[in-house]
């Protein structure tokens, strides 16, 4: 049955995610482990690199400019053995892949561009410092943060990139040993005003060994993943789980699917709940605004939120290549506001600096943390230190509007 968003008071609403063997998945992880390793040794290095992977091969290619000699070979190899593809019996491994590399320097336009931003290019005397670095390209970024669960994100991505996270580490310490590295979770949330309510479906897909049967695959992922990571005050008699639906996934990974960095963008942000905006994030160094300043605003959309603005915040933020200050900043809180929509645009300009050297400085981006985010979402993850989940500023903020 389908429900309207808009025009009902109950509907229903279902986001994915998917394991770190997924074969998009794992293209974003050899994109940011190699953008790693060039940070660690070289942080002001300018990256976009991508990855493509099929049965037996891995493509790297893209536009590195960087003092340090990277390794390529080594790092998609220990990726991929990383990811759980270590058996030559899946078809793909991380011995017997080929490995092919094709990479060129940055643009010098686009290079010129972003170390000297418009505002101060033509200045004579003037060295620009690292808040005038300029966007790395033009594009609409968007943060998203709500009160349905402690982390601040929506229930059903936190949800479907937990049963995931649990499939993964019950294939890793041996208690599932037939599982494989592909899988994917999708969880759908009956909501009743805007509020989550109950668990509608939950649907588990993952690879497997020929050996084990469906009726051992089912009874185990329910037992041992849905019934362990979903609350079970979301649970009722009506909650349907369907595992492994068409019936064998024996064949999976860059055997079964080609994959491509950046395919997976809803599995990255929030599950569908708030528009996109730019590009995808991995492999990509923080001069690109398509990654940082998606960082920075959902830095913005959760500290605002946390300071009890509102319920339910989304953010867009704009950009045009080569210019520091943000063409535009918009705010939409579904009617879940506390104070004027135009107040919370003023809060932004106040506390937070979306230029892009301000924010690599703010949150400290020029480091190797990325690949740590390339599997299981870039948000929300109280399993990780990652510096834009931090509410430092919303005491202040809260103080600053509702004097406690």
């Amino acid at each position: 049955m389908a429900y309207s968003l808009t025009n009902s008071s109950k509907y229903l609403f279902t986001s994915e995610s998917v394991t770190e063997g997924h074969p998009d998945k794992l293209c974003d992880q050899i994109s940011d482990a190699i953008l790693d390793d060039i940070l660690r040794h070289d942080p002001e290095a300018r990256v976009a690199c991508e990855t493509a992977t099929t049965t037996g091969l891995v493509f790297v290619f893209g536009e590195i400019s960087t003092s340090h000699y990277v390794d390529i070979p080594t790092i998609v190899r220990q990726t991929v053995k990383d990811a759980g593809y270590n058996n030559p019996d899946f078809g793909f491994d991380h011995r017997s892949c080929g490995i092919s590399v094709s990479l060129k320097e940055q643009s010098r336009d686009i290079s010129d561009g972003v170390t000297e931003s418009l505002e101060v290019r033509g200045k004579n005397n003037q060295q620009p410092d690292i808040d005038s670095l300029g966007a790395g390209d033009q594009g609409m970024m968007v943060g998203f943060a709500c009160t349905e669960t402690s982390e601040l994100m929506p229930l059903g991505i936190s949800l479907a990139h937990k049963l995931c996270k649990r499939m993964s580490d019950l294939r890793n310490d041996g208690t599932l040993p037939y599982l494989r590295p592909d899988g994917k979770s999708q969880v759908t949330v009956e909501y009743e005003y805007g509020v989550p309510k109950r668990i509608d479906t939950v649907i588990l897909s993952t690879q497997h060994s020929p050996d084990v049967d469906q009726s051992t695959i089912e009874k185990d992922l329910i037992d041992q993943v849905a019934l362990n990571i979903i609350p079970h005050n979301f649970i009722d008699k009506k909650t349907k789980y369907l595992v492994n639906p068409s019936g064998r996934f024996v064949i999976g990974g860059p055997v079964g699917d080609a994959g491509l960095t950046g395919r997976k963008i809803l599995v990255d942000t929030y599950g569908g709940h708030a528009r996109h905006g730019g590009g995808a994030f991995s492999g990509k160094d923080p001069t690109k605004v398509d990654r940082s300043a998606h960082y920075a605003a959902r830095y913005v959309a959760k500290n605002l939120v946390s300071a009890g603005v509102a319920d339910r915040l989304e953010i867009q933020v704009s950009y045009a290549i080569g210019v520091a200050k943000p063409i535009s900043i918009a705010i939409e809180t579904f009617g879940t506001n506390h104070i004027d929509d135009e107040k919370i645009v003023g809060i932004v300009d106040k506390h937070f600096d979306l230029r892009p050297g301000a924010i690599i400085k703010d949150l400290n981006l020029r480091r190797p943390i990325y690949k740590q985010t390339a599997a299981f979402g870039h948000f929300g993850r109280d399993d990780l230190n990652l510096p834009w989940e931090v509410t430092d500023k919303a005491a202040i903020i809260k103080k600053e509007l509702f004097g406690n």
